[in-house]
């Protein structure tokens, strides 16, 4: 498979590049990391800048190749990250594009690529673990609604989101991955309660969702009743298969910093130490292939990741541990100093074997999708 750019491509490269170069210098300082209402207003105004210059539809209506290319500019530019527009330019946004309706794409594109609506994430449950198809909250339908009851955990962006992809059991008796829909939930409708989570890091971006007889209309629903599993696995291959592809751009700038810091501070010449260096940079050079790969099977057949997303995101997970952890030896007793670099990536980083689906779920995943293997008990 040919992973080179293509001469438009590169024209599109070099298009956004300058006007990075531009736009960059005008931005505000940012806010602080725990200040979620005032990053909410600064990511979505980065976001307002980006659809003005005609960058913002990059997500879902360029190619996936452009989409990359996007990414890997932006990352190395040091323009902000998506922020509190992750789960609607990269999880919600895609899926409806790929499987909303005219009318439901005319009402939920444009907001977020304008910078004007923050969507969470509703799919983890307290007793679910991280067997997805186990949720349990409730919807029945009571005439043009669903009426919903239940309880989400780890809900990314809720306390300052307009909407919520949530997933909801529509029928008890059917098979687990059967009896489950996606809806859109608006976030202030009544019986919404949120409850934000501070993680190991400090940071609220997640939060305890309670769902008491929350009146949902049935338009919606993205794709039909009970097919909300098949619809889950579109959202999912986004998360896996592009979703994290600016990190590993990311990861491999920490490991130049890594390098001089070693050299700073008198440990470059522990060669066991380069030795790790050398490796996560051999890995990430790899993950980053394989982005392109990825990339480039999705516009084959038609804008979706496929499988090939589980295993990026099983050993990008693990490659992004195995570098904070080099970072803390870099950084000796001071990787216990939340105010050096690198420390609170290193908390932040445990989490990536669980989200977006665990390890022993991608492990699953791989066998039995890409190697054929059978079906575990």
């Amino acid at each position: 498979m040919d992973l080179s750019y293509t001469p438009e491509e590169e024209d599109f490269r070099a298009r956004l590049r300058q006007w990075l170069a531009k736009a960059l210098p005008t931005l505000p300082a940012g806010p602080s990391p725990q200040d979620w209402p005032a990053r909410r207003a600064y990511d979505l105004g980065w976001q307002r800048m980006l659809y003005d210059a005609g960058y913002a539809d990059v997500h879902w209506d360029a190619p996936p190749t452009q989409r990359l290319i996007f990414l890997e500019e932006t990352e190395r530019a040091g323009a902000p990250y998506v922020g509190a527009g992750f789960v609607g330019l990269l999880h919600a946004g895609p899926t409806i594009a790929a499987e909303g309706t005219a009318a439901q794409r005319a009402r939920w594109l444009p907001p977020i690529l304008r910078g004007e609506e923050v969507w969470c994430q509703g799919f983890s449950e307290p007793d679910a673990g991280s067997d997805l198809a186990a949720l349990r909250t409730r919807a029945w339908r009571d005439g043009d609604d669903y009426v919903v009851s239940g309880s989400k955990i780890w809900t990314s962006h809720a306390e300052v989101a307009d909407w919520c992809e949530l997933l909801v059991r529509t029928d008890p008796d059917a098979p687990r991955h059967r009896g489950i829909t996606w809806l859109a939930m608006p976030m202030d409708a009544p019986g919404v309660t949120v409850r934000p989570l501070r993680t190991l890091a400090g940071s609220a971006e997640f939060a305890e969702v309670f769902l008491d007889e929350v009146r949902v209309p049935v338009a919606n629903r993205v794709g039909a009743e009970n097919d909300g599993w098949r619809v889950t696995m579109v959202t999912l291959s986004f998360e896996r298969g592009t979703a994290f592809a600016g990190e590993v751009i990311a990861c491999r700038r920490v490991l130049g910093e890594l390098a001089r810091e070693a050299r700073a501070g008198g440990r470059w010449d522990d060669a066991a130490l380069r030795r790790r260096l050398g490796a996560l940079n051999a890995e990430f050079r790899a993950l980053w292939r394989l982005t392109q790969w990825n990339v480039s099977e999705a516009e084959r057949v038609g804008g979706v990741p496929g499988a090939g997303g589980s295993v990026f995101k099983l050993r990008y997970s693990h490659a992004r541990q195995e570098l904070y952890d080099t970072a803390a030896d870099v950084l000796g007793a001071d990787c216990l100093d939340l105010d050096r670099p690198w420390v609170l990536d290193r908390l932040s980083s445990l989490s990536y074997t669980i989200a977006a689906g665990t390890s022993q779920i991608q492990r699953n995943i791989v066998a039995e999708r890409i190697l054929g293997l059978p079906k575990g008990r």
